[in-house]
């Protein structure tokens, strides 16, 4: 093992070392079909479908900064399960699954599911699955 003397860059990334930070989404969702059609309750932590253009990779690391109906506010880390593509059939609309990670995914997600609690469950198709 290497000795470090004093005044090493202990700590600074090397200029050959790309860093990846995670992307920011940002959704507001105002009323609960919305909410409905973008909940994911059968990921372990819960996900949200989040409309995008922009192209995402399954396993990217995001950051979320979610506004719900009651002006309730989330900001939370996840990773992308899936996409879908611009002109995917069925005239789906294109945009990212977030799988929500951590405790305050968690959290999300038990406010989501209280929310839609009392909510009826529409037979047209959702966002997600």
């Amino acid at each position: 093992m290497a000795e470090l003397e004093l005044g090493d860059n202990i700590g600074q990334i090397p200029d050959d070392v790309k860093v990846v930070r995670p992307k920011v989404l940002s959704v507001s969702i105002k009323d609960k079909k919305t909410l409905h059609s973008a909940f994911m309750p059968f990921l372990k932590n819960g996900g949200i479908f989040v409309p995008t253009e922009n192209r995402y990779l399954v396993g990217d690391e995001v950051f979320l900064i979610l506004k719900l109906l009651d002006d309730a506010q989330f900001a939370v880390a996840g990773v992308v399960s899936w996409t879908t593509p611009s002109g995917a059939q069925a005239s789906r609309t294109a945009g990212v699954g977030i799988h929500l990670q951590g405790a305050e995914g968690a959290k999300l997600k038990e406010y989501v599911q209280a929310e839609l609690a009392d909510f009826p469950q529409p037979q047209r198709p959702t966002h997600t699955f």
